[in-house]
């Protein structure tokens, strides 16, 4: 099966993408592992976009396209692969599209969490992070047993600027800015499949793996 996995911050794609990647026993590919493979292993990709980086600049599409389009081509990703976190705008999917057209191939569905704005801030306005062990705790779902202090080394806990909630708004505003567009593209496709993100982990999953089984060759 070939997959791309959409959704806002805070939809849980990368957990999902995790899980319904073992499902289905195919590679998960994400532009996160991409990208610090690249950077770490200091291929010319990786030093390009780390020059970009280095100056907080985004790193162009071409780039990031040139990363996704060698790591299709290895080995274990010819029989199947969950993208996440690629596309991320029309013209990348418009480039997927005719690559995977000249492999004489395309994708099978786009698998969208649908997940609205408020539950999405109510997620990532909660998580508290330890300022001595980095351990992420969560004021509503994993609070720690003193309000404020790590249950494993009794740090502090403090929240980062990321997890505000002006700043996750202004990430949701960014999203249907540029992402939200990929959903039109893909219904236009006929292939994307949407489904209720809420809920505990193991139940979006059961979810996601029922409505993908038409799917499965």
């Amino acid at each position: 099966m070939r997959l791309v996995l959409v959704g806002p911050p805070g939809a849980g794609k990368g957990t999902q993408a995790q899980f319904i990647a073992s499902h289905l026993s195919i590679p998960k590919i994400s532009t996160g592992d991409i990208f610090r493979y690249n950077v770490s292993t200091g291929t010319e990709l990786g030093k390009q976009a780390k020059a970009y980086m280095g100056r907080g600049d985004l790193v162009p599409d071409e780039i990031t396209i040139a990363m996704v389009v060698a790591r299709l081509q290895e080995p274990d990703a010819q029989s199947g692969f969950l993208l996440d976190g690629f596309p991320r705008n029309v013209p990348q999917a418009e480039v997927l599209r005719k690559l995977l057209a000249e492999w004489d191939t395309r994708l099978d569905v786009v698998l969208e969490l649908v997940v609205d704005d408020d539950e999405v801030v109510r997620r990532l306005s909660g998580r508290r992070t330890c300022r001595q062990c980095g351990r992420i705790w969560h004021v509503l779902f994993e609070p720690p047993a003193r309000a404020g202090i790590c249950d494993d080394c009794n740090g502090e806990l403090f929240q980062r600027d990321d997890d505000r909630e002006q700043t996750i708004r202004h990430r949701l505003d960014v999203y249907a800015e540029q992402t939200q567009p990929l959903i039109a593209f893909y219904a236009d496709d006929g292939i994307l499949l949407g489904i209720d993100a809420t809920g505990p982990v193991e139940e979006i999953t059961e979810r996601a793996m029922s409505a993908l089984r038409r799917f499965i060759r």
